[in-house]
């Protein structure tokens, strides 16, 4: 074959992860948007340069663009060689891509592969990629069989498919990576969410891993987790499967959620803060006293008001509505939140699962 090798997505997917390197050179802005997972940025323009050469072509002339380009895209060129590939050896394998174009991606192909590395790039870049993706998301979902585990918040739903995943199950943790708990109080302190594309990404990536012969576990989500949307032919094949509830008394799901949502303990302003959202469903008057509850430190009569007055019932007609064997789910009652208890909880799915 004949370096550097132009390729598209299709060509390369199922090895991608034979390649050494992944190498997006792509400004950092569009790298943080969204990437091949496994990817790094080797920006081959950073993105105020971008934005410069950009202009001059629409302003001035292509020619002079690409001259200005060129001088630009050259100096980075060199200095990943000198700073990340300077150790590589003569067999090192890249994969190289920019936005679709490739003009970003073929410059620094073209060098890699002069020096004699045998480099393949991605025809169509990232655009191509993305095109494969979305291919992916809405075909792919029909192939797995998912198990839906369901529970009203605090049930310990996601405890349990951890649990799960440490003992070798497939499973399919939307909330994790989605970044956020999937309530209106389910934002994670610090962690910003992904991009709509970056989580999709994430879905493709973790679902391409997992053997349609096996079971995949998943937990009854909304659509919507946070800002981000769950990809609709996943969601529809999701709430088509077979449900699995678990039962845990309020009492230990109070104490649950006490541990789970520590942050609020600790820096109750923000719980405060974040309470205004339900004035529309709750009404002013009660989520003052909810607020009061929070700025006094009653954090779990607070959370066992929002179970009974906001949660269950929003569970209650979620799942009815959108989940279809709901009515004939298998239940797994957990006698406390112990890691022993959840333990478990795995065995009695495993026996579900196959009785």
């Amino acid at each position: 074959m004949k370096y550097p090798a132009l390729l598209s997505f299709n060509d390369i997917n199922a090895q991608l992860d034979q390649f050494d390197t992944i190498i997006d050179v792509r400004s950092p802005s569009e790298f943080a948007d969204d990437h091949i997972p496994g990817a790094i940025n080797c920006p081959v323009l950073n993105d105020e340069e971008r934005q410069r050469v950009g202009t001059l072509y629409k302003q001035v002339s292509a020619f002079d663009a690409k001259k200005m380009g060129a001088a630009m895209v050259s100096r980075h060129i060199a200095h990943h060689i000198d700073t990340h590939f300077n150790d590589k050896p003569r067999d090192w394998s890249p994969l190289i891509y920019c936005w679709r174009g490739g003009n970003r991606s073929g410059a620094m192909a073209y060098i890699l592969a002069r020096i004699g590395w045998p480099v393949i790039q991605l025809d169509g870049g990232y655009k191509d990629y993305r095109r494969f993706v979305n291919s992916y998301l809405l075909a792919m979902p029909a192939q797995f069989q998912f198990y839906v585990i369901c529970g009203p918040t605090g049930s310990g739903k996601s405890r349990l498919l951890q649990k799960l995943t440490a003992q070798g199950a497939q499973v399919l943790d939307l909330e994790k990576l989605a970044a956020h708990r999937g309530s209106v109080l389910g934002s994670l302190p610090s962690v910003q969410q992904p991009s709509q594309k970056s989580f999709e990404s994430s879905i493709w990536q973790t679902l391409r891993h997992f053997n349609p012969d096996r079971p995949v576990f998943v937990e009854s989500e909304s659509k919507k987790i946070g800002n981000l949307r769950v990809p609709d032919a996943l969601m529809e094949k999701i709430r088509s499967s077979h449900c699995i509830t678990l039962e845990l008394s309020r009492a230990n799901r109070v104490q649950l959620l006490l541990q789970d949502y520590a942050h609020f303990v600790t820096y109750p302003s923000t719980l405060i803060s974040k309470l205004e959202c339900l004035i529309p469903l709750q009404g002013k008057e009660k989520i003052l006293q909810w607020q009061i509850m929070a700025r006094s430190g009653e954090m779990a009569c607070l959370f066992d008001a929002l179970l009974v007055h906001h949660y269950d019932p929003a569970y209650s007609r979620s799942i009815a509505r959108n989940f279809l064997s709901i009515d004939q789910a298998k239940k797994i009652v957990l006698e406390d939140i112990s890691e022993g208890a959840f333990d478990t909880a795995t065995l009695r799915i495993a026996e579900l699962i196959l009785s």
